[in-house]
């Protein structure tokens, strides 16, 4: 752990307890944690060595270890493959969490367990989805998880863009001797994430219209097709429980027929049973796994945030555009 002054607990009350009230309420509808404050709200903090973070899963951990470089030492609560959304806290998160710097977490109630993770632990986090303009999720109580928006922001990079600068900020706060070199990184990040969503604007815009939709397993796509130009077609809008059930199967099978949609995909862990159902009733083609809550390891497809968000772009675009056809 790196802090040398300043206590954790009166950093933890800055970054999570000093809040307005209309901040606490609207995370209450939520469900989740209240956000940290404003970056310029908080103090620095008297640091040697690496800032030592912990990120809830390995798309944000990679985030943070691009805009923190050799500045920040950082892991991840989930590890690669591993599912977000149900996850339990095990003691080593509690104990890793306990002795970091900062925790950034996603929130918009991806992490249905970040309570268990930082309340007994008192510990600061940044809940990065607050930097977004949450879109709302749709579907039944019992399909949704009781969750108000959809949580899956990243995948979008215009709203990527803003978790970086929210990741910036946030370790500038707590390490302001080493801001600029957060902003400059950040600012190569965010430069590549606008040109990457030129490049898919681009792409469906040559798609025809009735090629410009986009079926998945799960609603993960809403803000990269909000952003794109893609209409969205899902089995079910979040991962729960119950899914692929025989009438999430049946709407879209409904929608596939009607938009004559030439290729389906699937999220790498969850099973792609009933996406391939679709594909055998429709005659749509199974285009393959799209990459969402993890990364994999070093040797897989897509060890960073950028390799996973090209990886599911030339996917989509081979998928939309039957150049993926055998």
């Amino acid at each position: 752990m790196r802090r040398q002054s300043g206590s954790t607990a009166r950093l933890a009350t800055l970054l999570v307890g000093g809040l307005a009230a209309g901040a606490l309420a609207a995370c209450a509808a939520r469900g989740e944690p209240a956000p940290a404050g404003r970056a310029d709200d908080v103090p620095g903090v008297v640091t040697t060595g690496p800032l030592e973070v912990v990120a809830t899963f390995t798309v944000l951990a990679d985030v943070v270890a691009v805009v923190g470089g050799d500045d920040v030492r950082v892991g991840s609560v989930t590890g690669p493959g591993m599912n977000v959304h149900g996850y339990e806290p095990t003691p080593d998160d509690l104990r890793r969490a306990a002795e970091a710097d900062l925790v950034v977490a996603n929130g918009l109630g991806l992490e249905t367990w970040l309570h268990d993770l930082i309340d007994p632990l008192g510990v600061p986090v940044v809940v990065v989805g607050d930097a977004v303009d949450p879109l709302p999720i749709h579907g039944s109580a019992s399909e949704t998880g009781g969750l108000a928006h959809n949580p899956h922001a990243w995948m979008s990079p215009r709203a990527g863009q803003a978790y970086v600068r929210a990741v910036a900020d946030a370790l500038s706060s707590v390490d302001p001797a080493n801001a600029d070199g957060y902003a400059a990184r950040a600012a190569a990040l965010t430069g590549e994430l606008a040109e990457l969503e030129r490049e898919l604007v681009d792409t469906v815009a040559a798609l025809p219209q009735d090629r410009r939709v986009l079926v998945t397993c799960e609603g993960a796509f809403s803000y990269l097709a909000r952003d794109v130009g893609l209409r969205e077609a899902y089995l079910w809008p979040v991962n729960a429980e119950r899914q692929g059930t025989p009438r999430q199967a049946a709407r879209v099978i409904d929608t596939v027929r009607d938009a004559r949609v030439p290729a389906v995909f699937c999220e790498w862990t969850v099973p792609a049973t009933a996406q391939q159902q679709v594909a055998r009733e429709t005659g749509a083609r199974f285009a393959g796994e799209l990459y969402v809550d993890s990364l994999t390891g070093p040797d897989g497809p897509v060890p960073t945030y950028l390799d996973l968000l090209r990886y599911d772009a030339a996917l989509i675009a081979d998928g939309l555009t039957g150049e993926g056809d055998a």
